[in-house]
């Protein structure tokens, strides 16, 4: 079983390839806009938004940190384990990382839930749009994350031969930039106004 090598020293080629480090440029460009915006939205009406984040619970948006955290070291000793051609412990470290993905899904539905219940849904104030759609979105690449994850996971699993660094790279990558995303939006919707 031969494992493609590749030239890390080479610039031009970053881990999961320059086009998906684009791509993660663009996202965090895109969410890095909606917090600025958010940041002077709440210029506007600081009491209103600093009630509003009171309504949110502190401890999910903690919890599901460490989760996505702890998802994320994951996902790098995976990484480790199967550039030393260690496929049984790369496995079994990405199973931890899709338990932290859907842990950290499962915490937001049960938030989500809740503020369904308690009438904070999307169009209730511009706080909660802003919560709605910026949470959204990223759980909608947590959930394309724990796809690429998974099929992750059965390549190594069950196709060992074809397994390529710089694909599992991709993925890792993309997972690691669903953690970046998160530490951003932490901070400014629980904790900063």
């Amino acid at each position: 079983m031969e494992i493609q090598k590749i030239d890390y020293k080479n610039i031009y080629y970053p881990p999961g390839g320059i086009l998906l480090w684009i791509l993660i440029l663009l996202e965090l460009l895109t969410f890095g806009i909606a917090l600025v915006v958010l940041a002077v939205s709440s210029r506007e009406n600081p009491e209103a938004y600093h009630q509003a984040r009171m309504m949110l619970n502190t401890n999910y948006g903690a919890i599901n940190t460490l989760f996505l955290l702890t998802s994320g070291f994951f996902m790098a000793t995976s990484m480790h384990q199967l550039k030393k051609g260690k496929y049984d412990q790369s496995a079994f470290y990405i199973k931890w990382a899709i338990l932290g993905g859907l842990l950290f899904l499962s915490l937001k539905s049960l938030e989500y839930s809740e503020k369904i219940a308690h009438g904070l849904t999307l169009g209730h104030n511009t706080f909660f749009n802003f919560y709605w759609l910026l949470t959204g979105f990223h759980v909608i690449h947590v959930l394309v994350g724990l796809v690429i994850l998974t099929s992750m996971y059965f390549s190594i699993k069950k196709k060992r031969e074809k397994v390529l660094i710089e694909d599992a790279e991709a993925g890792a990558t993309f997972w690691h930039m669903c953690d970046l995303i998160w530490l951003l939006l932490f901070p400014m919707l629980y904790l900063v106004f």
